[in-house]
């Protein structure tokens, strides 16, 4: 097998369009259409389904394409494996992150990277929790960082535990249950305008929590991270352990704008910690009674290789982490 041939029908594949497959080859379209034309003569079957506006693989082309996927990451890895014993510093990693908090990430660690591997191209690519596990699996990207709960994992992938992170609740700080340690709760009034007085600790001290019983809130509105979330199963257990199903004022893929709607005074909601640290004003937060968490994770095929620059990602994006939770 040609592995430039292999990497002509992947990229057909991955576009699912032969014209767009020859744009990101930088090869013409005709000639990208006679390398498959010689090839499924070759073969003696079509590798494609195709359409003006759609391309997808046969049965035959599936089998083509597992293999052919297999391949090139074994030329991947082989190259690393390579350049690491002579101390080569040069390649490409492919970093997934997710929406939010990953770009934050990225930007922070990758001048630090960069310094240390000039020569490695590193491309970054923002994806949900499920994308960049389906992406690892497939070979189409080399790293991931997901936050998620063991049952979410893939048997197929290794993960690599960078840093635990509270699910905290928050609450608006006018809100009576908001008090501060050192005012009566029954001086604290909802309707009251007033500024809430500060306490003589930080009751956003974010080691010395306070914890609330969230069966206090049951009646009031919440918003919830969408279904889709990787987070939105873990929330649904913390609400079936306090023993009710919230008032879902709408939901939401974004976690800082859960916090905004707290700030305004329209609902109460359930949020990690490094989004609690970015948004403090106007609201409140407490520590739940099982101390709920999640795992933020790397995460990559468990059959491939770890590049030394992989490896040094990772421990960046642990720091990184662990200095803002």
């Amino acid at each position: 097998m040609d592995l430039r041939q292999i990497e002509y029908i992947v990229q057909i594949a991955e576009e699912n369009n032969i014209t767009r497959a020859a744009e990101k080859l930088y090869i013409t379209q005709s000639a990208l259409n006679q390398q498959l034309l010689k090839l499924e003569k070759e073969l003696g079957v079509p590798l494609f389904h195709r359409s003006r506006t759609d391309w997808h693989p046969t049965k035959a082309g599936e089998i083509y394409l597992k293999t052919a996927r297999q391949m090139l990451q074994m030329k991947k890895d082989t190259y690393y494996r390579i350049h690491d014993l002579v101390n080569i510093q040069k390649g490409q990693l492919s970093v997934g992150f997710t929406p939010g908090r990953g770009i934050t990430m990225f930007s922070h660690v990758y001048p630090k990277f960069h310094r240390l591997h000039p020569n490695i191209t590193v491309t970054p690519v923002e994806l949900s929790v499920q994308k960049q596990q389906a992406h690892l699996l497939s070979g189409n990207l080399d790293l991931g960082f997901v936050t998620l709960v063991p049952s979410q994992q893939k048997a197929s992938l290794h993960y690599i535990p960078l840093a635990e992170e509270r699910i905290l609740a928050a609450v608006p700080i006018r809100h009576p249950i908001a008090t501060p340690l050192d005012e009566k709760p029954s001086e604290a009034k909802a309707s009251d305008p007033s500024p809430v007085p500060s306490c003589s600790k930080d009751p956003q001290d974010f080691t010395e929590l306070r914890v609330l019983d969230l069966h206090l809130l049951r009646e009031e509105p919440f918003v919830l991270i969408y279904h889709e979330s990787t987070l939105r199963q873990l929330t649904d257990h913390i609400f079936q352990k306090a023993g009710f199903i919230p008032q879902a004022l709408f939901e939401t893929s974004n976690n800082a704008a859960i916090a905004t709607m707290v700030s305004a005074e329209m609902c109460c909601g359930l949020i990690p910690e490094y989004y609690a640290r970015k948004n403090k004003e106007g609201i409140r937060y407490f520590t739940l009674p099982d101390h709920p968490s999640w795992n933020i994770m790397a995460c990559c095929h468990k059959n491939r290789y770890i590049s030394q620059a992989a490896r040094d990602f990772i421990s960046l994006a642990q720091d990184f982490f662990l200095s803002s939770i």
